[in-house]
């Protein structure tokens, strides 16, 4: 009689460490899904903010060309394959007559409106945005 007694408590003890193990295993499923979601988001943030440096290194190529700032925003799409998920605005303005001092200002962004960064209408969940300023 006592051996169907410590039968019963083994195989309760059993089913309570495989539950508590299978709770364990799903909370490690649920932190490693989110770090892995972040890293990603990282990751376009770094190609974002690339994004927006070739458009500060286009908007001083313009500049130096035509000689003045063509004040409204152009955008474009960087040729590297890396960062073709994005779109980059560029503006350039006169900041100070004399001496002439201009502002470059590229916003590279994976979700524009109309084609022109940044989105300030609807942004989805995933939207990415980094804007970079230069005074020269």
């Amino acid at each position: 009689m006592l051996q169907k007694r410590s039968a019963g408590f083994a195989i309760a003890t059993a089913l309570f460490i495989l539950v508590v193990l299978a709770a364990i295993a799903a909370a490690m499923v649920n932190l490693f899904s989110g770090e892995n979601a972040r890293l990603g988001m990282e990751a376009q943030g770094s190609q974002a903010y690339q994004a927006a440096r070739a458009g500060i290194e286009w908007g001083l190529y313009r500049q130096s060309i035509n000689g003045s700032c063509v004040a409204t925003p152009q955008s474009f799409s960087p040729a590297a394959p890396t960062l073709s998920g994005f779109t980059v605005s560029v503006t350039c303005t006169a900041a100070v007559s004399n001496p002439v001092v201009y502002s470059i200002v590229a916003v590279a962004c994976n979700q524009p409106t109309n084609g022109v960064c940044p989105n300030t209408t609807n942004p989805g969940a995933g939207y990415i945005e980094r804007r970079i300023e230069v005074t020269l």
